[in-house]
């Protein structure tokens, strides 16, 4: 059988207290960097309990973007999972499902806060 294939999908939800900065819209600055290492350290475990956590690889923040509001800051990521024929089908609906019940109705993620009609998983 073939050997598994990375497959992606992006995740994209708004924290409503990390107030948007210039430099967290720099990715080779200081702040994006150790901010980019706390998402992963919440987003990676959530993932690797879900449903796609025997083959979930892991999330990389591809950047940081100004909110709605002063501090409101979307996080978009592109997240990792070996994907083949004799695995079960990426569901992103379920995958939306079970964030959402791990983030308490998309309101909480480790000690941030988060817009709770900002959760988007996309496979």
């Amino acid at each position: 059988s073939p050997a598994p294939l990375t497959e992606h999908f992006t995740l994209n939800f708004t924290i409503t207290n990390l107030m948007f900065t210039t430099d967290l819209g720099t990715p080779s600055s200081a702040k994006f960097r150790s901010t980019e290492k706390i998402m992963r350290h919440y987003i990676d475990p959530l993932l690797q309990r879900s449903s796609i956590g025997p083959y979930f690889s892991g999330c990389k923040v591809m950047g940081f973007r100004s909110g709605r509001h002063r501090d409101d800051t979307g996080v978009d990521a592109i997240c990792s999972y070996k994907d083949s024929a004799s695995l079960a089908r990426f569901d992103r609906e379920k995958v939306y499902q079970e964030l959402s019940t791990m983030t308490k109705g998309v309101t909480k993620l480790g000690h941030y806060s988060l817009d709770q009609n900002s959760l988007y998983v996309n496979g």
